[in-house]
């Protein structure tokens, strides 16, 4: 028998969508909940720029009017948001959903091929960028046929480009507003998409995931009745167009009405100040900031006794560090969250009754009005403490990958199960522990990095006869991709020929996809079909058996 959550099961409204939800509805939306001067809403660390939520409202109703009246903008046209954390990232996120669009985040550090590559597979129609990533965003807009006129600033001014606020005016100046999208009779919120997140999934090169209204509201709802009371200032230092900054940044907080300190790039200082100036209880944070937190000497400049708990999720953190954690910060829990895209982020979680650190080195027990098995390799239901591969079903679980009908039907089943490709187990009390990862995908600070995408690079090299990559531990970014590699008959496996790999990967991928270790070997391990036996690899490195290993000579990341 499935696992249920030991939960109350949410009450999931399925004739909304996200910006009805928050921003129309009266019982849900903060505007109709709370007075003006009681309204929280998005700040501009630095810049202290700041819009309660009705300002919000306000602004996202004209940018949506404009886009569809001056720019032609259609219900299920994909915005892509291609910019560092701002406080009108979500502003623009909300236009978009508010006239049924939907809103593709994409990394600000991609470069021209990464970038057309997401723009390409999510069929944007419109970018809405940062200056910082302005010139990349002209060259992947113009590679995937996007008219110049129809990229936007999200801050600042550029000769030659819209901004935000001028499409706010524009919109201002409208007679009428264009009213805002709803579900189509006879649909529910899971049937329209709201969001398109790229992530490999448990194998292969990044696919677009489609998430459905459906999902973030209800992802929302989840954690909203495992949240403490003091939940009401929220540092979002993680980027916005990761899943857990989609949900935990640009949405709860405004179901929460929690006020969002928005940190557009990080540095301990800029976020340990950051921290300080707004007395900030919780920090959401992945493994290498964490680690840094115990292990950088800049951290004992600030007093930080006001920190009541850490929040932890997107990749696993060791128990030496949840014990340096607790031992520096007595005063604190520690609580941390399970999912993946596919899941909208939490399959679980920790409630605020289980942040002990006792807890810690667990994901938590199942959210609410969400069923877990836990499967043998012989598709048999494993019982309480038997490890196995973890599936789940809720109302979080996504709608499946666009334009990829294979790929779905090998993730999600018929009967509604997400197979994670995480191994875990769960114990007397409900709660969930991760054992092993069954999936390829990387880690590198919670970001996923898929090993079919540097492998496909790497093959295309003239010197290069086989390859393989995965995931080897770092002190800073939690994981790092390696690779191994056969070299053409031609060539010597060699210390300069590793240099010159490492630096055509870093040439031509995004900084956080850089391969810090070559090893060469005679040939890469295979299964009959053709699959890279990984495990093989890793029980090599761990025997101690190596071939050259030639190392990125730059600092960490």
């Amino acid at each position: 028998m499935p696992f249920k959550s030991q939960q109350n099961d949410i009450f999931l409204p399925r004739h909304l969508t996200t910006w009805q939800w928050l921003f129309e509805d009266p019982t849900y939306s903060p505007i109709a909940r709370y007075s003006e001067h009681e309204l929280a809403g998005y700040t501009h660390a630095i810049t202290k720029e700041r819009l309660n939520w009705r300002e919000v409202k306000e602004a996202a109703t004209y940018i949506s009017t404009a886009l569809v009246k001056r720019y032609g903008m259609k219900a299920e046209d994909t915005v892509s948001l291609f910019s560092q954390n701002t406080i009108w990232y979500g502003v623009a996120l909300h236009a978009a959903l508010r006239v049924g669009g939907k809103v593709s985040g994409a990394s600000p550090a991609y470069n021209v091929e990464e970038m057309t590559y997401a723009l390409q597979k999510a069929d944007a129609k419109f970018i809405m960028t940062h200056p910082n990533s302005m010139e990349v965003a002209t060259a992947a807009a113009e590679k995937a046929g996007i008219s110049r006129q129809n990229l936007f600033l999200l801050e600042g001014k550029m000769d030659g480009y819209t901004t935000i606020k001028e499409l706010v005016e524009m919109g201002r100046k409208e007679a009428e507003q264009v009213p805002y999208y709803t579900i189509p009779k006879g649909k529910t919120n899971f049937d329209v998409c709201g969001f398109l997140s790229f992530s490999s999934g448990t194998t292969g090169l990044p696919k677009a995931v489609m998430i459905a209204h459906q999902n973030v509201i209800a992802q929302c709802h989840q954690i909203q009745q495992i949240s403490p009371s003091d939940h009401k200032r929220i540092l979002a230092v993680l980027p916005s167009f990761h899943i857990t900054g989609l949900v935990h940044v640009l949405h709860l907080p405004v179901l929460l009405n929690a006020e969002v300190i928005m940190l557009p790039s990080f540095s301990m200082e800029s976020m340990l100040e950051t921290v300080c100036e707004y007395q900030i209880p919780e920090l959401l944070l992945v493994p290498p900031i964490l680690i840094r937190m115990v292990r950088d000497p800049v951290v004992d400049k600030y007093d930080l006794s006001f920190l009541r708990r850490f929040s932890s999720g997107a990749a696993p953190l060791s128990e030496e560090i949840i014990q340096l954690l607790q031992k520096k910060f007595p005063q604190t829990g520690f609580k941390q969250g399970y999912g993946m895209t596919e899941s909208c982020s939490c399959i679980t979680a920790h409630p605020f009754w289980l942040y002990d650190y006792r807890y810690a080195h667990a994901v938590g027990p199942i959210c609410a009005s969400t069923t877990v098995k836990i499967m043998r390799e012989d598709g048999t239901e494993c019982g309480v403490g038997e490890p196995g591969e973890i599936w789940a079903k809720g109302p979080q679980i996504v709608m499946g990958y666009l334009n990829n009908d294979k790929a779905t039907r090998e993730t999600f089943d018929q009967d509604g199960y997400l197979h994670t490709g995480d191994q875990g187990k769960i114990d007397e009390e409900g709660v969930i522990t991760i054992t092993d990862r069954l999936k390829e995908m990387i880690k590198v600070k919670g970001i996923g990095v898929a090993p079919a995408e540097l492998e496909d690079l790497l093959l295309g090299h003239e010197k290069v006869e086989d390859v393989a990559v995965l995931a080897i531990p770092d002190d800073y970014s939690g994981e790092v991709p390696k690779a191994y590699i056969v070299p053409k008959p031609s060539e010597k496996p060699s210390n300069e020929l590793g240099r010159e790999l490492i630096a055509y990967v870093r040439e031509k991928k995004v900084r956080y996809k850089a391969v810090k270790e070559m090893e060469f070997i005679d040939v890469i391990p295979k299964s009959a079909s053709g699959k890279i036996l990984r495990r093989v690899l890793r029980d090599k490195a761990r025997s101690g058996e190596h071939g050259i290993v030639v190392r990125e000579e730059r600092a960490n990341l």
